[in-house]
């Protein structure tokens, strides 16, 4: 088996050295500091300072992560010895200086603080952010709907936390990824190396990646149907008093439909990564019709979309059922398979799209 060294000796295509396709030469440096400053906020906290983020705090001000609310004196010790003891692996990972016989246990350790991180302890605020952006930017500057106070209304300080979370996830994830592919002799870039599992194919990408779009146009359905149905009158999962106090808030039933509406648009889009006008541009789009689509356009929102939905899936399962009827929550909770599903259409995109590594040479 060739050494990562030995790879980049292969003769190919010169690779464009910028600072971002270094990447996974410092990707384990980024974590480690996130869990150093992370483990030293817990230090801080469990000492009683000012800030612990999981607090009970007024339903204004809270936010919807499994940890709140919760007491610092038990929470913040543990957020403290992770955090340092994340900093020291994350360093070792870097450095390269894990010992054989921890391998495994340390990948287990960067793929648990990715999960946990990123998926597990957020609510729904990166989904709002990234997909009801134009939303959030008419309630925060018009007053529609309802009185507000600015963005302070939208972000503060539980759920800007939830976001420090959710990087911090996305840093372990990179840098758990090229250090489980350096550890079994792979390119670190493209993963590529030794026998490739008959699943990676274009072909078998392309059989698989179909049946993951299917599921992730089905998994938006339930969220769709019912904000349709409570725009045109329909009390569809929902009392029909809450469905008056919905009428008699301006603009409340038309951020529903606006949200149904960018659910459909998402959904049409996420075909685009199993046909041709998702590599290709179409002739609609005529500044750019007939050219390659290129595939951080399409990939890099895909998996945004798929991490942001996963967390907020999770919040409405753990939020369970509410007084105002079973289609507040309920046809959210999909949005688990949603976000699973999509990230998997994202993965057969690339596997069919990603053609010779650059730094590895390999087809």
């Amino acid at each position: 088996m060739r050494t990562e060294s030995e790879e980049r000796a292969v003769p190919g295509p010169a690779p464009v050295r910028r600072w971002w396709s270094r990447w996974p030469d410092w990707a384990g440096y980024p974590a480690a500091l996130w869990s150093l400053l992370y483990g030293a906020a817990g230090v801080y906290w469990a000492l009683g300072g000012d800030g612990y983020p999981f607090a009970q705090a007024v339903p204004e001000r809270s936010a919807g992560s499994m940890l709140e609310p919760s007491r610092a004196v038990v929470v913040a010790p543990v957020i403290a010895v992770v955090g340092l003891v994340g900093a020291a692996v994350g360093l070792l990972m870097a450095r390269r200086r894990i010992p054989v016989g921890l391998h495994r246990l340390v990948v287990a350790f960067g793929w648990t603080q990715a999960v946990v991180l990123a998926l597990i302890l957020p609510d729904y605020t990166l989904l709002a952010l990234v997909v009801f952006a134009p939303l959030f930017l008419v309630f925060a500057f018009t007053g529609v709907p309802g009185a507000q106070d600015g963005m302070g209304d939208v972000l503060f300080w539980h759920r800007d936390n939830l976001i420090v979370l959710f990087v911090g996830g996305v840093l372990w994830a990179a840098a758990t990824l090229v250090y489980q592919r350096r550890a079994r002799g792979l390119c670190v870039r493209c993963g590529r190396g030794g026998r490739a599992a008959a699943w990676t194919s274009p072909e078998s990408a392309a059989r698989w990646g179909r049946k993951a779009v299917l599921i992730a146009v089905l998994s938006s359905l339930p969220y769709e149907v019912t904000r349709l149905a409570w725009y045109f009158g329909y009390p569809l999962g929902i009392t029909d008093a809450f469905l008056k106090d919905m009428q008699d808030t301006p603009g409340m039933l038309e951020i529903g439909l606006g949200l149904g509406i960018a659910s459909v648009g998402g959904a049409v889009l996420t075909h685009g990564l199993v046909h041709r006008w998702g590599e290709v541009w179409p002739r609609w789009v005529w500044f750019k019709a007939g050219r390659p689509v290129a595939l951080a356009t399409a990939i890099v929102p895909a998996l945004l979309v798929s991490l942001v939905l996963v967390p907020g899936g999770v919040m409405m399962v753990r939020s369970g059922n509410q007084p105002e009827g079973w289609g507040t929550n309920y046809p959210a909770m999909p949005w688990i398979l949603w976000g699973i599903a999509l990230a998997a259409a994202t993965l057969a995109y690339y596997l069919r799209r990603r053609g010779t590594c650059r730094y590895c040479a390999r087809a």
